[in-house]
Order: C-alpha cells, then sequence, then structure tokens
C-alpha cells in the first residue's frame, strides 16, 4: 500500500513542478500587442484560460492515477 501511496505523492509532485515550469517558461513571456489599451486585459484572459485548463488536466490525470493505483492496491 506504501508504494502505491508514495508513487502517488510523487507523481502529483511532478505535476506540480511541471505545470509550474510550463506556467514560467511559456506563458509568462506570452503577450498581445495589437489592441491599444486593453492588450493587457486580453492576455491575461488568455493567459487566465490556459492556466485553469491546465489545473483541470491536471486534476484528471491525478484522480486516474489514484483510480488506478488504489484500485491496484484494493484488488478490485
Amino acid at each position: 500500500m506504501k508504494s502505491g501511496l508514495y508513487s502517488f505523492l510523487f507523481a502529483m509532485w511532478g505535476l506540480i513542478i511541471i505545470g509550474g515550469g510550463i506556467m514560467v517558461v511559456l506563458l509568462g513571456p506570452f503577450s498581445i500587442q495589437q489592441y491599444g489599451d486593453f492588450h493587457w486585459i486580453i492576455t491575461s484572459g488568455i493567459k487566465v484560460t490556459i492556466a485553469l485548463i491546465l489545473v483541470v488536466i491536471w486534476i484528471l490525470i491525478l484522480s486516474k492515477l489514484k483510480n488506478y493505483i488504489f484500485k491496484k492496491e484494493l484488488k478490485f
């Protein structure tokens, strides 16, 4: 049981680090300059949308991983 729990925690922290890296490296320098004074609002909206999509994907991945590990441990 402990190995499954440790692998889940390792995967969770790995996804957190990867997600943070994606946010800093890819989304940080992203900007749109063609829309006058409102370019920062549009850029922020796009960044928020991408961040929320990544959070949902990460939660789905962790949920599937959790279900797989605990079903394997409980042998259902």
